[in-house]
């Protein structure tokens, strides 16, 4: 391997949580509603977009935060989890938040090779904004040319070329 590190996204790469993401936006868009809030038909990320940084922002995150480690504590570890260690210092950068990441990692015995945890919460931002993986990259010491950011999403892909980070799919690294 020719990075300097090496970030991985976490669900879908290097375990499964076990989220009904279905539950979850029907939970968030209950809450809402209780608060008078119109939810329609919008997408759970489009519920938290919509509440971002608002007086409701507090209720979907936790909603969705409690999902999580509740999917965390029931994850599937994948194969990919089986390239740790590294020889280069190792990130997670993911969607979910970072209480969950902790505990996937933990549960899987991963949280010793990962040097960053970087979640939702972590930074102001989320994916694909690239700040997020910036972060990550710059808390491991890490120049972004120097590194590489795997995931298993459009998102994911479209973080890292927006970071100016090499990005491969975890799928093409199974075949």
């Amino acid at each position: 391997m020719n990075y300097e590190g090496v970030v991985y996204d976490l669900d879908g790469t290097l375990a499964r949580l076990r989220v009904d993401w279905g539950a979850v936006r029907d939970d968030v868009a209950g809450k809402l509603q209780a608060r008078g809030v119109e939810t329609g038909t919008a997408s759970l990320w489009e519920l938290l977009e919509q509440t971002d940084e608002g007086p409701l922002d507090r209720v979907v995150e936790e909603t969705i935060a409690e999902h999580e480690r509740e999917g965390a504590r029931r994850s599937d570890r994948l194969p990919t989890a089986d390239e740790l260690p590294l020889d280069v210092p190792v990130a997670v950068c993911s969607l979910n938040c970072a209480a969950a990441c902790r505990i996937a990692l933990e549960l899987h015995g991963l949280d010793s090779y990962v040097d960053v945890l970087v979640g939702r919460d972590t930074v102001d931002t989320h994916k694909p904004d690239p700040e997020p993986l910036l972060y990550a990259v710059q808390e491991l010491g890490v120049d972004p040319t120097g590194a590489l950011f795997i995931g298993d999403s459009k998102r994911d892909a479209v973080t890292a070329e927006r970071a100016g980070v090499d990005y491969e799919y975890v799928s093409d690294r199974r075949e």
